[in-house]
């Protein structure tokens, strides 16, 4: 089987600080990965190395079946990466922005107007970038950084500092281009940007990865205390092990028509985090 990322026994330090220690895993066409970790675990590091910004001491890695170490030209124009330091030229104007990198891309100028739309800088194309807010330059980031529908995404905190709105507006094109075939290797702090997006989850801590599943996975595999959260007609809120001794009391409820509903209570990714690494996400 031939995998979109491969990395293989991966290792990276900064003089004596062990970055990336050790780190194997396989990603599949049109996958999309959430790496989950607080700051300085070193996610952008892993970026940083996929994409041949970087050279690790240890391991092999590969992106579209190229070692990384010897990506060149014509590898970058089937990539896109957004970050915090995703260059943009500030004295130019959004549209301008893009029409330059659709020359260098050889990518048809024609997608700029809807790609600035989805982004919400429709009204804002013509302004210079120098003027623009942080928000404002992200999305433009992730606009350009779109333009040539790479096969490969890979998204730093894709949506921070964005509002709401356009988090969810950004998150519609992301869903549309993975089922076009993009696959999307992302970093994040957003629990629930990961959940809802991503179809496999990676818990990433000092330079290791500590877990990885889908998000129904990792919410069984770490569901030590099953219990049910059960609201009443009453408004009373119950929450009930599952187990031998609450059956009773569950076909009481149940008998009595005295349900509304039932919630199960599995873990979120901060708590397995915490379980796992004794810290948190944030």
């Amino acid at each position: 089987m031939t995998y979109a990322i491969t990395m293989s026994n991966i290792h990276k330090s900064f003089g004596t600080k062990k970055v990336i220690n050790n780190v194997s895993i396989s990603i599949e066409y049109g996958e999309m990965i959430g790496f989950l970790g607080p700051s300085g675990a070193g996610k952008t590091t892993t970026i940083k190395l996929l994409t041949g910004q970087m050279k690790q001491e240890m391991g092999t890695a590969t992106i579209l079946g190229r070692d990384t170490t010897t990506l060149n030209n014509e590898s970058y124009k089937q990539i896109g990466i957004v970050s915090d330091n995703s260059g943009i030229y500030e004295n130019l104007n959004a549209y301008d922005n893009l029409l330059l990198f659709a020359r260098i891309l050889a990518t048809d100028k024609k997608a700029i107007p809807t790609l600035l739309e989805r982004v919400g800088l429709k009204d804002d194309m013509k302004k210079r970038v120098k003027n623009f807010s942080r928000g404002m330059k992200q999305r433009l980031v992730l606009a350009r950084a779109m333009l040539h529908n790479p096969k490969i995404l890979f998204l730093d905190e894709p949506t921070s500092g964005l509002d709401p709105t356009t988090a969810l507006e950004i998150h519609k094109l992301m869903l549309e281009m993975k089922q076009g075939g993009t696959t999307f290797f992302m970093t994040t702090h957003n629990m629930v940007e990961a959940a809802k997006l991503c179809d496999r989850i990676v818990l990433f801590n000092e330079g290791q990865i500590v877990e990885s599943g889908t998000m129904d996975e990792l919410s069984q595999r770490h569901n030590d205390d099953k219990r049910v959260k059960i609201l009443l007609k009453s408004g009373e809120t119950l929450e009930l092990a599952i187990n031998q001794a609450s059956s009773h009391k569950l076909a009481e409820l149940m008998s009595n028509e005295s349900i509304v509903n039932i919630h199960s209570q599995e873990p979120t990714l901060e708590q397995i985090f915490l379980k796992l690494t004794g810290r948190e996400l944030q």
